[in-house]
């Protein structure tokens, strides 16, 4: 058992679980209703449910991992634990381009909602203008100091969660049967590469897992939120997908802001401005969030010798990683300008997948190291290896060109952890 004694040990089951779904629902499922209901129409609510179970499975091990490791680092650090620091590291390098990418495809429909609600800021220029001054804001913010940017992201806690219920509760109601019925059948390829989009409507398990340090009663806490997030996160998705299919039809691929149109449909305009306004501020706090959360990646590699020490300065007088920070958006801004929210969700997803099935193997791993596990070690490895597999299965639906990107970050980051070994080894005698 690896063990953090400094850390206050705070957080329990409820706050864990409320963390899990606070970070989980962010901007995807704003638009991912209509993407997979493009692909796999009336039979769309059943890639929930294979995403639901895979998750399960998945977090499962995640579970099983944080019984054993309760180093602040949650995914990355049990990777590290079990595997060692080069294959740590590579985990670590997939959380940073999991937020890079997840940041910028919740950017885009931030956009495209704004443009919603403000329609003059619908063209492409508009659009870019719109991006460069959100991540201006959220730079500003979250160099001005931690406290104001964490301010920021407790307004999107409810007003994101409200809308969304009022929509499933209303909107049962008036749902027609007709747009729910299978009339044909959806290839497997179809449905793998489905799954693996609306993947990124459950990404962020790993980030509330991150500080598995402050957790209390590791072995009780992190099954439990996990299990109850995992149940309420899946049942509203699917109650969301239902409402959107049942009451949109064959008009919900067609759509944008698919939910907000849904709501259009159930209580009138007054009723999409409200989906719309709750969106925005949901998917405002997400990106703000994450860019709170996210350079620190930059910062961590700069400190460890990786990066050079410029990404690692610290701002005189609010004690903030400016660099890193700014660096961040620029590079976040450039991708959500550049690319569209599918291929980002897609790059998001692979990376997540990549870093998921490192966390199953960890986890099996860690559990033949457990001298306390027993018989549990057999259940760990089916539900690791069965995890695999269904990530396997999903992974079959990437296409070369995104194997391409990936491999070649992968690559370079590899390169990079070689060449600045001197580097590590100095920052590390230094600390």
């Amino acid at each position: 058992m690896e063990q953090e004694p400094s850390l206050l040990r705070a957080v329990g089951v409820a706050g864990l679980a409320a963390s899990i779904v606070n970070v989980t629902i962010g901007g995807g499922i704003f638009r991912l209703p209509a993407l997979v209901a493009g692909s796999l129409h009336a039979q769309a609510p059943l890639a929930f449910v294979i995403c639901g179970v895979a998750m399960g499975l998945i977090v499962t091990c995640f579970a099983e991992a944080g019984k054993r490791v309760e180093l602040t680092g949650g995914p990355y650090a049990y990777v590290e634990v079990a595997f060692g620091p080069f294959a740590g590291y590579l985990a670590g390098v997939l959380v940073w381009l999991l937020g890079c990418f997840a940041v910028a495809a919740v950017a885009t429909v931030l956009a495209d909602s704004v443009a919603a609600l403000v329609p003059v800021l619908a063209g492409p220029a508009a659009r870019a203008g719109l991006l460069v001054g959100t991540f201006a804001l959220f730079t500003l913010v979250n160099v001005a100091g931690v406290r104001q940017g964490t301010r920021l992201n407790a307004i999107a806690a409810v007003a994101k969660l409200l809308p969304l219920l009022m929509l499933i509760g209303a909107g049962l109601f008036v749902v027609r049967p007709e747009h729910l019925a299978w009339t044909e059948p959806v290839g497997a390829g179809t449905m793998a590469r489905a799954s693996i989009l609306l993947i990124f409507a459950y990404s962020g398990v790993e980030s509330a897992l991150v500080p598995s340090g402050e957790i209390k009663d590791v072995r009780r806490t992190v099954p439990r939120a996990i299990l109850v997030a995992m149940l309420a996160i899946t049942g509203l998705y699917l109650a969301l997908q239902i409402v959107a299919q049942g009451v949109l039809g064959a008009d919900l691929a067609g759509e944008t802001t698919p939910l907000a149109a849904a709501a259009t449909r159930v209580f009138g305009p007054w009723g999409g401005t409200l989906l719309l306004v709750g969106s925005i501020v949901s998917m405002f706090g997400y990106v703000s969030g994450m860019t709170l959360a996210v350079p620190r990646c930059l910062y961590a590699f700069a400190r460890d010798g990786i990066l050079p020490p410029v990404f690692g300065r610290v701002h005189p007088r609010f004690r903030t990683p400016h660099v890193a920070i700014a660096t961040q958006s620029g590079l976040v801004c450039l991708l959500a300008i550049t690319s569209g929210f599918e291929r980002l969700a897609i790059l998001a997803n692979l990376v997540t997948l990549l870093l998921y099935a490192g966390c199953c193997l960890a986890a099996r791993q860690l559990a033949r190291r457990d001298p306390t596990a027993g018989t549990g070690v057999l259940r760990v490895s089916l539900v690791a290896l069965a995890a695999c597999a269904v990530i396997g299965w999903m992974l079959t639906s990437i296409t070369w060109p995104e194997w391409r990107v990936t491999f070649a970050m992968l690559a370079a980051a590899s390169l990079l952890y070689a060449v600045t070994s001197r580097t590590r080894a100095a920052s590390s005698r230094a600390r």
